[in-house]
């Protein structure tokens, strides 16, 4: 386990999935599906303090860096597959996280369908580029070795 690759391979797919999330929000695409507002009114409500997005920012960063990055590379070397397909795999196992716990915590109930059927369909697109993010930048800072197997020849 790399937990320095892990965190830089973290970082960079949370960078990538906020980069979608902005341009769904610009869009108007589903524009009550606002994962930063959530986050930011659960810690809120957590601490008695008014919602902010900076906090919600902050917590996006913190769990897409450092808890999914250091666990990817704890647990990347026992998935199968390349490491788009590994990377993909840790994203559905991340969304359904999401779903299961978050999303009814953040009061839009199970699988967050209190937000329209469109709300965990758009949530998994957006994991699943998360993960193959993961997984790619991972295996390339890695090394030369790991380099190979990005792209299944």
């Amino acid at each position: 386990m790399n937990i320095k690759n892990g965190l830089t391979a973290g970082f960079v797919a949370t960078v990538v999935l906020s980069l979608l999330m902005m341009a769904k929000h610009s869009m108007g695409i589903a524009p009550q599906l606002d994962p930063i507002a959530m986050l930011a009114g659960m810690f809120g409500r957590m601490t008695g303090t008014p919602p902010d997005p900076l906090i919600g920012w902050l917590l996006h960063f913190f769990v897409g860096t450092v808890l999914w990055g250091i666990a990817y590379a704890a647990i990347q070397g026992s998935l199968v597959g390349s490491p788009i397909v590994r990377g993909m795999s840790f994203g559905v196992a991340a969304w359904l996280l999401m779903m299961l716990i978050v999303m009814p915590m953040a009061g839009a109930g199970l699988f967050g369908l209190s937000l329209g059927v469109a709300a965990p369909i758009l949530t998994l697109v957006m994991h699943l580029v998360f993960g193959a993010t993961l997984g790619v930048v991972y295996a390339k800072s890695q090394g030369a070795a790991a380099r190979a197997d990005v792209v299944p020849g």
